[in-house]
């Protein structure tokens, strides 16, 4: 049985883990998801994409430790954009949902973290308890000080505790709690509407967060100003960039060809 389903709905993906019993991911899973997150950034007919779990219980528990176990060595190869597909596949310039449909901890509350956007269900719940196996949840403790204040991050990385989809919301974790019969119906909306926006200032907004991440301020406008970003430069050469100013001008929607 395949590990990783997908569904097309125009220019939405939806990527479901789908591995029972609890959406653990082994090196080949983490695979899969590359490639298939690789395609999606790579096929100009796709626009956004949605990832969620299969089932109510659990979004990803992260690392599978059975397979670990069995002999998958933890440093072994995850395949294009590392663990999970997505923390660290280059160019991804097309906004990702994360759909938190239950469980999300380890590296699932990582995966999550590697998403634009998280919508959780009312009963999802969070933990990073690599603390209490002795070891370090490495890409949490990157990202999560740079989300939430520093001393609520530090502690949920020092102590493994759980937490659930309300406290994740109140500190910014999450854009939105969704009943859970309604999440992934929301998460179409969201997606919908991104869908329907212009792509080139998505993919520019993208890479010019990702450039300034660690840049000073002037730098990173004057890569920007200068057209030294391959995104903003494609977007302010782009038929787009004519079509936004057009539409506004006669008072009409714009239609955005991506070009």
């Amino acid at each position: 049985m395949n590990p990783v389903k997908t569904r097309r709905d125009g220019a939405i993906l939806e990527v479901t883990l789908d591995r029972p019993k609890a959406n653990a991911i082994d090196l080949a899973t983490s695979r899969i998801m590359g490639r298939v997150f690789a395609e999606f950034r790579d096929d100009p007919d796709l626009r956004v994409a949605i990832l969620t779990g299969a089932g109510e219980k659990f979004f990803c528990p992260g690392w599978d430790l059975k397979a670990a176990a069995d002999g998958d060595a933890v440093d072994g190869d995850y395949g294009v954009g590392g663990f999970g597909g997505l923390q660290e596949l280059r160019d991804l310039n097309k906004p990702v949902i994360a759909a938190v449909n239950g469980i999300a901890c380890g590296g699932g509350l990582e995966l999550a973290l590697s998403a634009d956007m998280i919508l959780a269900a009312d009963h999802a719940t969070f933990a990073l308890p690599e603390i209490r196996s002795g070891t370090v949840a490495d890409a949490a403790s990157i990202k999560l000080p740079k989300r939430i204040p520093y001393h609520i991050a530090m502690e949920l990385l020092l102590t493994g505790r759980w937490f659930d989809a309300d406290e994740a919301h109140r500190w910014g974790l999450v854009n939105e709690i969704v009943p859970g019969a309604d999440l992934m119906s929301r998460a179409r909306e969201v997606a919908a509407l991104i869908a329907s926006g212009p792509p080139l200032v998505y993919a520019a907004i993208k890479e010019i967060v990702r450039d300034a991440e660690d840049s000073k301020f002037q730098d990173a406008l004057n890569r920007i100003t200068k057209r030294q970003l391959r995104t903003v430069d494609l977007l302010y050469s782009s038929e787009d960039q004519l079509e936004g100013a057009r539409a506004f001008a006669e008072k009409r929607d714009p239609v955005w060809k991506g070009r």
